[in-house]
């Protein structure tokens, strides 16, 4: 599968639209994007029920801002609209491979209620 670019107009429909979405967010002026972007590109070959995207972050500067990248590349990991892998700093061809089984085998429903457990405790403990 090739891999996307992301921008505003595309960028809620394909997190969405999709069970698992990989972002690469970089930039054209970074060396280290540039050195990871082949394994990147290999990998969605690979990954047939993964979309793999990548957001500019000097062109979608809103899109950076609203997830607080602060170190390029940042990979960032969505399942069912929920990030359950944010992570700056290039991987292997390997490692990503290994990042998308544990992704794969996640329990989402206990992802879901453990998310509200974490929101519960932290309304418990802003009103108290």
């Amino acid at each position: 599968m090739a891999v996307q670019e992301l921008t505003q107009d595309n960028f809620e429909s394909t997190i969405t639209g999709n069970g698992i979405v990989i972002l690469d967010f970089w930039a054209p002026w970074c060396g280290p994007c540039q050195q990871f972007a082949p394994t990147f590109e290999e990998a969605s070959g690979k990954h047939d029920d993964v979309v793999f995207a990548k957001v500019n972050t000097d062109e979608e500067q809103g899109i950076a801002g609203a997830f607080q990248i602060r170190s390029i590349p940042t990979l960032m990991i969505f399942r069912d609209q929920i990030i359950v892998f944010s992570q700056p700093g290039v991987l292997s061809g390997g490692q990503l491979d290994e990042v998308l089984g544990k992704v794969r085998e996640l329990d989402m429903d206990q992802v879901r209620a453990d998310i509200e457990r974490q929101q519960q405790e932290a309304q418990q403990a802003g009103g108290a």
